[in-house]
């Protein structure tokens, strides 16, 4: 389900963001494309460090949008590429996901895997 242009992208350096929706509304962080792991299921395994407020919008509301891209992929219309990400998350803190994420972070507190629900290139 994650296209070889996504991929692609997550190649270049970059930045991602991660919106969710809480009790007090909305709420986006950041991460770095090269923190993102792609599990053999194609869940998107991202290092958790601090993330206590998204932690706490998924405990009540598992939907997320995730948007990135780079100017260095060539997208739909010429340079530049990105996607629009739709998915249910979860924040995990042991297990094999935790564990292949601890070894890369150590300060990794949990493993934010996302599910995709739809992938989408925007541009």
């Amino acid at each position: 389900m994650i296209p070889e242009k996504l991929l692609e992208i997550l190649k270049q350096d970059g930045i991602v963001a991660i919106a969710t929706l809480g009790q007090e509304g909305p709420h986006m962080v950041n991460t770095w494309h090269s923190y993102i792991s792609i599990s053999a299921d194609g869940r998107l395994l991202i290092p958790a460090g601090y993330m206590q407020r998204t932690e706490a919008n998924i405990s009540c509301n598992p939907e997320v949008l995730i948007t990135l891209g780079s100017s260095k992929v060539t997208g739909l219309h010429g340079p530049g590429a990105g996607f629009l990400i739709k998915g249910t998350a979860v924040f995990i803190t042991s297990g094999p996901d935790f564990d292949l994420l601890k070894s890369k972070f150590d300060w990794l507190r949990a493993t934010l895997a996302v599910t995709p629900v739809t992938v989408t290139q925007t541009w």
